[in-house]
């Protein structure tokens, strides 16, 4: 499989708001300096609320720009991925004005609401369609952080509610434009609290891929340190975790976010994790690719951003590429002149969940849980192990498709 190297785009100049103010010659900077990382893709993040500010409103004018942005991309050399609902960014919820206080209303589960979300993804899809650089659209950012705790206040929703809801979304996408890349992304949530309404089959199960988003702020690197394998590998982990649960023994998983977040990656050491974190990735089979978070730092002049967000960038808020730009620049550059196919993981760790839709005990899964901490283990012990749900771990069937030729249970894992 051809492995896609790329980076979540963050404007230097005002950050998201800067559709508010867009100016297409800042973008083709920004995006020259991407280009000149290796980088072939980019994600991109429309404002919701700036694109589609009343229900039955989609502005012209920003659809005009989101083509803009993605023919300019398109001259360097850069494919795109559009995330339709934010949604959430870096600790921001950016939600419409018709959802919210007077007009406050479940942002899965009502009617209206679902309808207008459909008719904007639709709208971003279809503007984009005949693109050849438009891989497709993702969802949103993260949604699924709005619909459970400890968003401060969340729009409860049931699992069957959020599988029908992501169907919806992807329908919309895929009729807008046939046959692109659709997915939906969440935040890992979704592997790890028990309970939490979107779950790792509707991650490894709905959609053209599976999204998998890695930060290792999760209690990863406070249990295991900046340079423990746990922290190192948390990508991988999270690549083969996400398999146990797919029903296509060859699903494309696409590592759509990863960072090194200060102070829990040290600045000194973000070179270094991230030249870990993408060897250890490229060591799964089926990667569709790695795209980084993020492109440049925030600026500083912008208030109230959590710390480690202003430091995120490959390359500062003037460009200038940072240490962990120049090992990345370096992985893709190595990947590219000498690719190695990564070989087929024979030995799984069974994983036991709980029911496999529901996945009613995922918290083994999570940073200190017993799964996690036996797959780092071993991991740390050179390992490469896979993972099965237990369920699966006698079905021959499964087990051979996969290339799985040993499993071994958490017990033996010591």
């Amino acid at each position: 499989m051809h492995v896609r190297f790329g980076v979540n785009y963050t404007p230097t100049h005002g950050w998201f708001h800067h559709w508010l103010d867009f100016d297409l010659d800042e973008v083709r900077a920004d995006l020259d300096s991407i280009a000149g990382l290796g980088l072939d893709h980019i994600r991109v993040f429309p404002l919701w609320p700036l694109f589609q500010p009343n229900r039955t409103l989609i502005r012209p004018r920003a659809i005009e720009q989101l083509v803009a942005l993605t023919d300019a991309a398109a001259e360097r050399g850069l494919e795109v991925n559009v995330d339709g609902l934010q949604g959430h960014l870096s600790s921001f919820d950016f939600v419409p004005s018709w959802t919210t206080t007077w007009h406050r209303r479940n942002l899965f589960a009502d009617p209206d609401v679902v309808e207008g979300q459909a008719a904007y993804l639709h709208a971003l899809a279809t503007a984009l369609a005949e693109r050849p650089n438009f891989l497709g659209m993702t969802v949103g950012n993260e949604i699924n952080q709005f619909s459970a705790d400890p968003h401060p206040d969340p729009d409860r929703i049931t699992s069957e509610q959020a599988g029908a809801w992501l169907r919806r979304m992807l329908d919309a996408c895929e009729k807008g434009a046939p046959g692109r890349l659709h997915l939906h992304a969440s935040y890992d949530a979704a592997w790890y609290h028990d309970g939490h309404p979107f779950t790792p089959a509707h991650s490894a199960r709905i959609g053209a891929a599976t999204a998998v988003h890695s930060w290792v702020f999760n209690g990863t690197a406070q249990r295991h340190g900046p340079t423990g394998a746990a922290t190192e590998r948390h990508a991988e982990y999270l690549v083969e975790l996400s398999k146990a649960w797919a029903l296509d023994a060859h699903r494309p998983v696409w590592l759509q976010e990863v960072g090194a977040p200060a102070p829990h990656i040290p600045p000194e050491g973000a070179a270094a994790f991230t030249e870990a974190t993408v060897a250890h990735a490229l060591d799964c089979p089926d990667l569709w690719g790695v795209t980084w978070w993020c492109s440049h730092d925030v600026d500083r002049a912008l208030a109230d951003f959590p710390e480690l967000e202003y430091g995120l960038g490959l390359l500062t808020n003037d460009r200038q590429v940072k240490p962990a730009g120049r090992a990345l620049a370096r992985a893709v550059r190595e990947w590219r002149e000498r690719p190695r196919p990564p070989a087929p993981r024979t030995t799984a760790l069974v994983l036991d969940a709980g029911d496999e839709e529901e996945a009613g005990r995922r918290s083994v899964c999570a940073p200190g849980g017993a799964f996690f901490e036996a797959w780092a283990r071993a991991a740390a012990r050179g390992s490469r192990p896979a993972v099965v749900l237990a369920q699966r771990a006698s079905d021959t069937a499964h087990l051979a498709a996969r290339g799985i030729t040993e499993v071994m249970t958490v017990d033996q894992v010591g």
